[in-house]
């Protein structure tokens, strides 16, 4: 499946889209899909669908994944290490000088007319690829019932891993012969978990090895949207070793949300907060490594996975379930917003400026920044 490609575009694109990707996962890889399938034409719609149930499949930030991922496929192991990094980078270093005002200047930046403008647009981005990848997804009757099935329990609050079990495994009896397995499935999947006991707070001294290691320990387990990141910062830093206060743990997934790129970026800020620029830096490496591990060892098992009756089966399910996920999330955000009239024409005019004029969507986020500051930007 790999590709040989330019190194100097695979740089180009991903630092572009390190600075422009606002929104969150779904809105990045809606906005990689634009790039490298319709665009750049690198993939087609079945194999970016592919690499995305790969990546629901790993623990880690997903459209960081994502961006390992395509960037293996197009050049390789160097590839691999470039994309990814150019992905991450621009947002790190944005949010490790945000980092530093915070700690000299003790407050988070005004900029909630940045996503009053953004996020409509956003929401354009991600249903147009909804749009175009669910028509390659769905492949029949059982497709679309899984898919469907996946929006409404992951909205029922369905934990992630779950649903993507369910719709593999569901379509692999459906293959099979045996749709009744839909029922007995969903009986042993169950509603979500917990994932950690409360414990009382211990005295653990703050240290650069105990941080990196954290870090990396999250990097390696933590499945589902970047939202699930903050029950396992929460258990730790602040529950079991009160190394921040809720007010500094909520800064920092704000600043994680608020600027672009992945929302572990979130991880950089801590890092800083508890140990200046090498931790920064540490904290960084910690979380966003497993990724690239994870993928490496992942993405040369996809043709086989394919050439397989049983397992494409499975991976159909997975791929289906994975935009039922993409679908809910969307919905979330979309309530978010889309909030008044002012958001819902932003999103109309994005919607069909992506239809007519199929436009690089880092201008339209540039476009709905400019909105934002006319429309909210003095208030």
């Amino acid at each position: 499946m790999t590709r040989h490609g330019s190194l100097g575009e695979l740089a180009r694109l991903f630092l572009r889209l390190g600075i422009t990707a606002f929104g969150g996962p779904a809105a990045h890889i809606g906005m990689m899909r634009h790039e490298v399938v319709e665009r750049r034409r690198w993939l087609t719609d079945a194999e970016f669908l592919d690499l995305l149930a790969a990546t629901n499949l790993i623990p880690g930030p997903n459209s960081t994944e994502m961006a390992i991922h395509i960037g293996y496929t197009r050049s390789g192991l160097p590839g691999l290490l470039l994309a990814g990094s150019c992905f991450i980078l621009p947002p790190c270093l944005i949010v490790g000088v945000i980092a530093w005002g915070y700690v000299h200047y003790g407050d988070t930046p005004q900029v909630g007319w940045l996503m009053y403008g953004v996020s409509p647009v956003i929401i354009a981005i991600v249903v147009q690829a909804l749009w175009k990848l669910g028509v390659s997804a769905v492949k029949g009757p059982a497709t679309a019932l899984i898919g469907v099935l996946a929006v409404g329990l992951s909205l029922a609050g369905l934990n992630e891993l779950a649903l993507l079990a369910l719709g593999g495994i569901v379509m692999v009896g459906t293959r099979l012969g045996r749709p009744g397995v839909l029922a007995g499935t969903m009986a042993m999947l169950g509603a979500g978990s917990t994932l950690f006991a409360q414990a009382g707070v211990v005295d653990v001294p703050v240290t650069l090895t105990r941080l990196t290691l954290f870090f990396l320990k999250v990097g390696s387990i933590l499945f589902g949207s970047g939202y699930v990141l903050l029950a396992f910062l929460r258990a730790d830093l602040t529950d079991r070793w009160g190394w921040l206060t809720d007010q500094q743990l909520i800064d920092a997934v704000t600043v994680g949300q608020v600027t672009p790129g992945p929302v572990f970026t979130t991880a950089t800020f801590i890092g800083y907060l508890l140990g200046g620029w090498v931790g920064a830096a540490l904290a960084t490496i910690g979380i966003f490594a497993p990724g690239f591990l994870f993928v490496a060892v992942s993405q040369p098992l996809i043709p086989r996975l394919r050439a397989s009756a049983l397992t494409g089966a499975l991976l159909d399910g997975v791929v289906v379930a994975s935009l039922g996920l993409m679908a809910a999330v969307t919905w979330h955000l979309g309530r978010s917003a889309i909030v008044d009239a002012p958001t819902v024409g932003l999103a109309v005019v994005a919607a069909a400026i992506l239809v007519t004029l199929r436009p690089n969507s880092a201008w339209l986020v540039l476009g709905g920044a400019v909105a934002g500051w006319i429309l909210r930007g003095g208030t």
